[in-house]
């Protein structure tokens, strides 16, 4: 099979071209490099199974010749975290939806066999179920929620209108080794990890008894393979590890001191999927338990050693906006 990855120098692209290249695939990695870092695939140097081509996905002249004879396209490029979301809307507009039409014309054009769609669970915004099912309402709360949904809605209208194959998966809180390090203030593993390596307390958000359904990477990448593995299409799945995890909980497998920060506007309380369906329909679930993958982390910390140290005060400055808009 040959399969094309966007984003695939990012952290969940990368992990999931190794799962492709250890399945024998060949993989085609389209990345812009904004976010992505070629360390992430600097294993693969040398590899005649994967090439990595520097390529904005916005480009479509550019992007269409790499699309040909591809049979698999995982989309997984894109803008991502809270804040720099409100401070340029327009960027993530270009980059989550008209970067996501882009591709979706090059699978059209290119006759690929299955486009997988990596879409977030933040379209739920602060959800009134939980377990939170496929149904449940959309309620984006900030501009990267609402791109990436928008990006879901063109994805499934190219599967009705065009019959390209396609499935959505809505993605809960990933973790796990490569998460990003970039400058941005953003996912609670990168912002806990730094500061783990440089002795310093963990900056937990209100009283830390909020909950994540944290997931691990490998399994994002098992279940983004077996949905393009899959005769289904047309379709939108959660996946979540199955459970739900403390702030506090986290912070004791880390082990270290506390300091608490002020609660955010437009966090939900508990974030949880409901996996019923797509263990039924993709006969998937998660095999990484929390503890496992926390351990997995610890032993790959140094990764982190260059990421920005966050403390209150350079915390507060960050999110100024998102307290402005959203407060």
């Amino acid at each position: 099979m040959r399969s094309i990855v966007t984003g695939g120098a990012g952290f969940i692209g990368s992990h999931l071209v190794d799962r492709l290249a250890q399945d024998g695939h060949q993989v085609t990695v389209l990345d812009n490099f904004s976010t992505g870092r070629m360390e992430n695939l600097a294993h693969h140097s040398g590899s005649t199974a994967v090439s990595i081509h520097r390529a904005d996905v916005v480009d479509s002249e550019v992007i269409q010749p790499y699309f040909q004879g591809v049979d698999w396209v995982f989309h997984v490029a894109g803008l991502a975290d809270i804040v720099p979301s409100i401070e340029q809307p327009m960027g993530y507009h270009r980059a989550n939806v008209d970067g996501t039409v882009a591709v979706l014309e090059a699978a059209r054009l290119a006759g690929v066999k299955r486009f997988i769609y990596t879409a977030s669970a933040s379209c739920y915004g602060i959800p009134d179920v939980v377990p939170t099912p496929e149904t449940a309402a959309i309620k984006p709360e900030y501009p990267y929620a609402l791109t990436k949904y928008i990006g879901e809605h063109y994805v499934l209208h190219w599967g009705k209108v065009y019959r390209l194959p396609v499935l959505s998966l809505r993605l809960f809180n990933v973790y796990g080794p490569r998460s990003r390090t970039s400058g941005v203030y953003g996912a609670v593993f990168g912002v806990f990890l730094a500061q783990k390596l440089h002795n310093e307390p963990f900056t937990v958000v209100g009283d830390g008894t909020q909950t994540r359904d944290f997931t691990f990477v490998a399994d994002v990448a098992d279940a983004l393979v077996t949905a393009a593995e899959s005769d289904l299409s047309d379709d939108v799945f959660n996946v979540g590890s199955g459970n739900t995890y403390s702030v506090n909980r986290l912070v004791e497998l880390l082990g270290g001191n506390v300091v608490h920060i002020p609660k955010r506007p437009g966090e939900p309380d508990c974030s949880w999927a409901d996996i019923s369906k797509v263990r039924k329909l993709l006969a998937w679930g998660p095999k990484v338990s929390f503890e496992e993958g926390v351990r997995i982390l610890i032993e790959h910390i140094d990764y982190w050693r260059d990421a920005p140290l966050w403390t209150p005060e350079i915390i507060q400055e960050a999110t100024a906006d998102w307290f402005k808009y959203l407060g």
